[in-house]
């Protein structure tokens, strides 16, 4: 089960308190997590990624072992602390503005 930490506004849009656990099918990446999160939390669709362009949202950042995987390709295995649930994968919302 991979441990996943979301930002407040996402939590009060699933339902859910404080870190979720999901179990993705296949090979533990970041795009089978997503798959994993929208599949048991059907009202989190489409804030993680674009339904379309399947792309990480640009305003959320996602982090694993004191690693930003914003930019990684989210076919990319997910580090091994996170697979084997002894990290959590961390989802923060960026902050932007002027």
């Amino acid at each position: 089960m991979i441990r996943v930490v979301l930002p407040t506004p996402l939590r009060t849009l699933a339902r859910i308190d404080g870190e979720v656990t999901v179990e993705p099918a296949g090979p533990p990446t970041l795009a089978a997590l997503i798959d994993a999160l929208e599949a048991a939390y059907p009202a989190l669709a489409g804030t993680l990624r674009d339904p379309t362009t399947r792309r990480r949202r640009p305003l959320l950042r996602f982090f694993a072992c004191g690693e930003d995987l914003s930019h990684a390709p989210l076919e990319m295995p997910l580090p091994a602390a996170v697979a084997d649930g002894r990290e959590p994968l961390l989802v923060v919302g960026a902050i932007a503005g002027g």
